[in-house]
């Protein structure tokens, strides 16, 4: 069993929520599962984080929501990696995401992505076409930051950012 640790994700307006549980919905209808975490919302992970520091993330995220702009993000590419484990769509980085997530650890590195599915790379070959069947560059917008707690998944706390 995986140690339980805390995790502040990037979430959506609820159009580019819609669209890219779409694509992952899509998925699911064809049968594709996965071992990703199911029920929590689209999301660009930005940090994790060990559970004793919850009450310091409550505060900052808290403080980010009185001061911190929502932002657009093009997505425009789809994307494989972790020993092609994971399936993803991606938006190019810009000003301020990797703002954003310097907040919340070094950037270097880091990819920003939204997952699909996680599961063996036989089944990410398979999932692929129907990805990128359905995935089209969008404009998509961040708006909320999400504090969460896993392994069992516990929602903690979820911040609107301004604008």
């Amino acid at each position: 069993m995986q140690d339980k640790a805390l995790y502040v994700l990037a979430g959506y307006d609820d159009d580019t929520e819609k669209y890219l549980a779409g694509i992952q919905n899509k998925l699911y209808e064809q049968g594709f599962f996965g071992r990703h975490t199911k029920n929590i919302p689209q999301h660009i992970t930005l940090g994790f984080f060990p559970v004793e520091k919850e009450e310091e993330l409550k505060e900052m995220l808290q403080k980010l929501g009185e001061t911190q702009l929502s932002f657009e993000i093009s997505f425009n590419h789809v994307g494989i990696f972790g020993g092609s484990n994971v399936l993803f769509v991606a938006p190019d980085s810009n000003k301020e995401l990797l703002e954003l997530k310097e907040k919340f650890g070094e950037g270097f590195g880091w990819t920003p992505h939204t997952t699909m599915i996680i599961d063996e790379p036989n089944v990410i070959l398979k999932a692929l076409p129907i990805v990128m069947n359905e995935f089209m560059s969008f404009e998509g917008k961040v708006t909320t930051l999400h504090l969460y707690e896993f392994w069992p998944t516990r929602h903690i706390l979820s911040v609107e950012l301004l604008g």
